[in-house]
């Protein structure tokens, strides 16, 4: 049943071709019989012309309805009674009024007809019906009026249901179309920050596992007790990057919890002292102070901080040279947190800090940027005046109203 649903829909002037056949069988039967004269082959020409308004009327409303128009003259005008053929005008005035591409003239012309055509019909015929009183002329006027304005009626508010349901299914696809591109740009963000925290995680800590390591080579024979500390200054790090890692990994498998408990928070400012301590382990000094009252910071801000410490000290141990040191300093503002991040090396090349790095592949400032940029915030990053590098950045605590 469904699939002849279909076809019937997806061949309209086939459905009203069929509707057409009969229509055109007993009108001709009525010619024949009733009318007669020179009106029987008028009549006769306005039967196929009707007959051909019901089989295109949704194919050509426009020009259909101008042909039914055409007709209904002549009918007045030869005095043609009216007769089944008449029918193909209900048809055309609801085809007309209900067309979504119709345009809005040829419906009010529609409505113009419905409206007149009975009237003039009857009146035009009025004299041989017999004698009516005013009153009762005006009755059967209206009564005959009615269905061509109910037709038209329905037709209009058929159009107006059809343009309401078009402009429903516009509306969902352009909201599934913004669905989509939120979610693009959402999985996007989120691959770009798990990004950022596995290079801050891995350059950091393998930066401190290879320091150690070539320390531990270096002194292998002639101080083991330094031996052993660098080898557990690498097991610690590295135990710290795998629960770094496995934190990560969890965002990517929802649900999922690691063996043994929860996984590692996310470090913010309360950790910077064992990031401190872990730098100076390495080989690095490190003069760390805080200005100003501390307080609680947003997460989002707390990791910004951790992060960019972290990023910069990495920074510094791998292009600061020998014998370099380095300040980080943290000072709590009314609004806004100062961090500053310097060293005494012998700084960075230019291709090093801009455009991703000497082979377009570093993430490191890049990161950096992206994630002072995601918290509202400022930074800036280049050779100090006398040598030596700087980060800094100014990190808002309160939302922007």
């Amino acid at each position: 049943m469904q699939r002849l649903y279909d076809f019937l829909r997806r061949h309209p002037t086939g459905v009203d071709t069929f509707w057409a056949v009969p229509l055109l069988g007993i009108s001709s039967l009525w010619v024949g019989s009733r009318i007669e004269g020179y009106q029987q082959p008028i009549a006769a020409i306005f039967t196929i012309g009707l007959c051909l308004v019901v089989a295109l009327r949704r194919k050509a409303p426009v020009k259909m309805l101008l042909l039914t128009a055409a007709i209904g003259v002549g009918q007045l005008v030869f005095r043609i009674e009216t007769y089944p053929g008449d029918a193909a005008m209900f048809a055309i005035t609801y085809t007309v009024a209900s067309g979504p591409t119709v345009p809005r003239w040829a419906s009010r012309c529609a409505l113009a007809g419905a409206v007149f055509g009975p009237a003039l019909s009857f009146w035009r015929f009025r004299d041989e019906e017999g004698s009516q009183s005013v009153g009762e002329s005006l009755f059967v006027t209206v009564l005959l009026t009615v269905p061509f304005v109910l037709a038209w009626v329905l037709g209009d508010s058929m159009r107006t249901r059809r343009a309401y349901w078009a402009q429903l299914e516009e509306r969902a696809a352009r909201l599934e179309k913004e669905r989509e591109a939120q979610s693009r740009i959402a999985v996007a963000a989120e691959r770009a920050r798990i990004a950022r925290e596995l290079h801050d995680v891995v350059a950091h800590n393998v930066s401190v596992m290879v320091v150690q390591a070539d320390g531990a080579a270096y002194v292998l024979d002639a101080a083991p007790e330094q031996t052993r500390q660098a080898l557990e200054t690498i097991s610690g790090t590295g135990r710290q990057a795998l629960a770094e890692m496995r934190r990560l990994l969890g965002v990517l498998r929802t649900g999922e919890q690691p063996e043994g408990g929860e996984y590692v928070p996310q470090p913010g400012v309360e950790q910077l002292t064992d990031l401190m301590d872990q730098v100076r382990s390495a080989g690095l000094p490190v003069d760390f102070r805080t200005e100003g009252e501390p307080r609680e910071l947003p997460s989002s801000v707390a990791l910004t901080v951790y992060r960019i410490v972290q990023e910069a000290l990495t920074n510094t141990r791998k292009h600061g040279g020998p014998d370099v040191g380095a300040t980080v300093r943290l000072s709590y503002r009314e609004d806004d947190l100062d961090l500053l991040v310097e060293d005494d090396g012998r700084g960075a090349q230019r291709e090093l800090y801009e455009d991703g790095g000497e082979d377009g592949l570093g993430h490191g400032l890049i990161g950096m940027r992206e994630r002072v940029g995601m918290v509202g915030g400022t930074l800036t990053a280049g050779p100090r005046p006398g040598g030596g590098f700087r980060v800094s950045a100014v990190l808002p605590l309160k939302p922007a109203r």
